[in-house]
């Protein structure tokens, strides 16, 4: 079994990578361009990792991937690869009012998809983004899966029908609480 983690030049990409060791052995990490869709198709992994880093999803490559997998493969977005999956189904990216880089905060989630081995519903998750998916923007196909509970701000949403989710904070950093859970949960709902 295998997994395509798309490595937008993020510096902590690794960790990510060192996470999904631990639930899967076969981890091919590839460099986001818009040329990734026949290598991954040569690949045939069991789900995809959009990654996180620099920059609007409209122009790391992320967005044409989801819209080429979705119903196909499992997809999980971390920080820009949320972005991503909110722009793939016409949400809006805006600048956040507020600009978290390298912050804690609470957030509020429902217990379900990649939250399913969380005790509580809320939990501290590291922050490390100027961009959002609006409110006002969120479309029928997505529902909102996790808040930050001080601005408000959309952390987490997940397809309605197709097993895709995603999250704007970094579960691989060290200041988010038990963050390993949140892969063993995407990977338990959607791929085993």
């Amino acid at each position: 079994m295998s997994v395509v983690l798309i490595d937008a030049y993020d510096s902590f990409v690794y960790i990510v990578e060192q996470y999904l060791s631990d639930i899967i052995d076969e981890r091919i990490v590839l460099r986001s361009s818009l040329n990734n869709i026949n290598i991954i198709q040569e690949i045939r992994p069991e789900f995809i990792v959009l990654g996180p880093g620099p920059g609007h999803p409209l122009e790391s490559g992320h967005v044409e991937l989801v819209k080429y997998f979705a119903g196909h493969l499992p997809i999980l977005g971390i920080c820009l690869g949320h972005q991503a999956i909110g722009a793939a189904y016409g949400a809006r990216i805006a600048p956040a009012s507020i600009i978290r880089h390298g912050k804690t905060s609470e957030i509020w989630h429902d217990s379900r998809g990649v939250y399913c081995y969380e005790k509580d519903t809320q939990k501290v998750v590291a922050r490390y983004h100027s961009l959002i998916i609006t409110d006002d923007s969120v479309p029928e196909d997505l529902e909102v899966t996790s808040r930050s509970l001080g601005d408000n701000y959309i952390m987490g949403v997940r397809h309605r029908t197709l097993p895709i989710e995603g999250v704007q904070y970094h579960p691989e950093s060290i200041g988010t609480e038990q963050g390993m859970n949140l892969f063993r949960g995407f990977y338990d709902t959607y791929v085993a």
